[in-house]
C-alpha cells in the first residue's frame, strides 16, 4: 500500500507562522513587489509543505499546487485561445476559480506545470506525482465561444493536456494524474469523456491515474479503465461506494480517499481501516494507494496533517508494522 495526496495542500502556515505567499500576493496585485520575490516564496512554500507532507510519513507526494490559485485556472490559462472570466464557485464548494472563456482555437503552447515538478523533486526525498485537470472538466468548467459544442471543446482540452502530460512525462515522475470531477456530477456524458480520454493517453507511457470526488463515478470507471488509466481514484468516504466497487472492471491499481479533506471531524481509526480493509477486496496491496478524498487546500494545516498522519498510521497497523 502507498500512501499519497490527491494534489492541493494547505497554503497558509499555522499561526503564529507568517502568511507569506497569502502577503505576497496582495503585494503583487499592488506593484508593491516584483515578480521574481513571488516565485522564490512560492518555492519556499512548495519546500515547505513537501516537508510536511513527508514528515507525516506520505509515500508519494506532490508539489501541493503551491502557485495554483485554483484547480482550473494555472493550467487553463495557458493555453493558446483562452481568457479568463468571471468568478464562478467550483462546484459547491466555498472557493472560487476565474471561469476560462474559449475565445479561439485551443492550443498547447509551451510547458505549464514542469517548472514546479522540476522545483519539487529538489526538495523531496520521495517519487513525486504530477497532477492536471482533466479535459471533461475543463470543458464543463469553461465558457466556449469557439467550439460550438461541449464535444468539441472536450476533445480539444484532451489534446492540450496530453501535450502537457507528454511534457510532464519527460522528467520521469512516479505518475501524471487527471482529476476528472465535473463527471460524477454529468453522468450523462460518460461516452464523451471517454472518447477524451482516449486521445488524452495517447502516446503516454508513464503510469497515469483519474481521480473522482465530489460524487460517485458510476460508468465513469469501467469507461476509464477502458480508455487505459493504470489506476482508479474514489472517494471512499461516500456510503456505498466501495460496495458499487466490487461489481465494476478491475483496475490496474486502485486509489481510495479513507478520509474527508472537507471537514476537520478526524475520522475514527477503526472507520479509516475497514475502507481500506474494503478496498483490499478490489486489488492486491501493492496496487493500492491510500489518500485524502481530495486536496487539502479547504483545511487548515495542522488538520491536514492530522488526516494524513491518520492515514499513514492505518496503513502501518494493516501492514503490522509499529507506529513510532
Amino acid at each position: 500500500m502507498i500512501s499519497t495526496v490527491v494534489g492541493s495542500y494547505p497554503k497558509i502556515p499555522d499561526p503564529p507562522a507568517p502568511a507569506r505567499l497569502r502577503t505576497a500576493l496582495t503585494r503583487i496585485d499592488r506593484n508593491e513587489v516584483a515578480l521574481e520575490e513571488l516565485v522564490r516564496i512560492e518555492d519556499d512554500v512548495t519546500r515547505e509543505v513537501i516537508r510536511e507532507q513527508e514528515e507525516a510519513g506520505i509515500d508519494l507526494v506532490t508539489d501541493g499546487h503551491i502557485r495554483w490559485s485554483d484547480e482550473v485556472t494555472y493550467v487553463a490559462s495557458q493555453f493558446e485561445g483562452i481568457s479568463l472570466g468571471a468568478l464562478t464557485r467550483f462546484f459547491d464548494t466555498n472557493t472560487y476559480y476565474r471561469r476560462p472563456v474559449v475565445e479561439e482555437r485551443l492550443a498547447w503552447r509551451a510547458p505549464i506545470t514542469t517548472r514546479d515538478l522540476v522545483v519539487a523533486a529538489k526538495q523531496s526525498h520521495r517519487p513525486l506525482k504530477a497532477v492536471l485537470p482533466g479535459p471533461y472538466t475543463l470543458a464543463r468548467l469553461s465558457q466556449d465561444r469557439y467550439y460550438g459544442s461541449l464535444e468539441r471543446l472536450t476533445l480539444a482540452f484532451a489534446d492540450a493536456l496530453n501535450s502537457e502530460a507528454k511534457a510532464l512525462q519527460e522528467l520521469a515522475p512516479a505518475l501524471v494524474q487527471f482529476n476528472e470531477p465535473a463527471i460524477t456530477q454529468h453522468p450523462e456524458d460518460v461516452t464523451l469523456a471517454g472518447e477524451a480520454w482516449w486521445r488524452l493517453l495517447s502516446g503516454l507511457t508513464v503510469e497515469t491515474a483519474v481521480y473522482f470526488y465530489f460524487g460517485p463515478p458510476g460508468d465513469a470507471h469501467a469507461q476509464a479503465v477502458e480508455a487505459g488509466f493504470t489506476t482508479i481514484g474514489v472517494d471512499a468516504t461516500i456510503e456505498g461506494i466501495m460496495e458499487r466497487l466490487e461489481s465494476c472492471p478491475r483496475p490496474g491499481k486502485l486509489a481510495v480517499g479513507v478520509v474527508d479533506s472537507r471537514t476537520t471531524r478526524l475520522e475514527s481509526r477503526q472507520v479509516v481501516e475497514e475502507r481500506i480493509r474494503h478496498a483490499l477486496r478490489i486489488v492486491a496491496p501493492e496496487d493500492l494507494y491510500v489518500n485524502p478524498n481530495m486536496g487539502l487546500e479547504f483545511l487548515p494545516r495542522h488538520w491536514a496533517r492530522a488526516k494524513l498522519k491518520l492515514i499513514v498510521e492505518a496503513i502501518s497497523r494493516l501492514n503490522g508494522v509499529k507506529c513510532e
